[in-house]
């Protein structure tokens, strides 16, 4: 029997010139999918204002049970059919497998 490892995804969003708020509202949509597929988004945060632009706007990070289920998000209907939103909304993505790293203050 093969065990499917979670896939942990650390997403750093950047908008098109004027379009913070309308990328937060197709993230809303999209993010709403991921429990479809057994994820869950762990931790969902945005740039204070007044900071340096090429940082990233909204950072996330999402957790699916495995790449089946991540293959299956991203091929989902309702996500696709937003893809010409998603297109003028989103200057730039970066997504990277992140893994978490034990610290003073967890409990084991």
């Amino acid at each position: 029997m093969t065990v499917k490892a979670n896939v942990t995804l650390c997403v750093l969003l950047w908008p098109t010139e004027g379009n913070a708020d309308l990328l937060r509202e197709y993230e809303d949509d999209v993010l709403a999918l991921v429990p479809v597929y057994g994820g869950r988004v762990l931790s969902r945060v945005r740039a204070l204002p007044g900071q340096d632009a090429a940082l990233p706007t909204e950072v996330q990070v999402i957790e699916m049970p495995d790449d089946d289920a991540l293959a299956a998000y991203l091929a989902d209907p309702a996500r696709v059919a937003l893809a010409d939103v998603r297109d003028r909304v989103v200057a730039r993505t970066d997504i990277v497998r992140v893994g978490a790293v034990p610290h003073g203050d967890q409990t084991s």
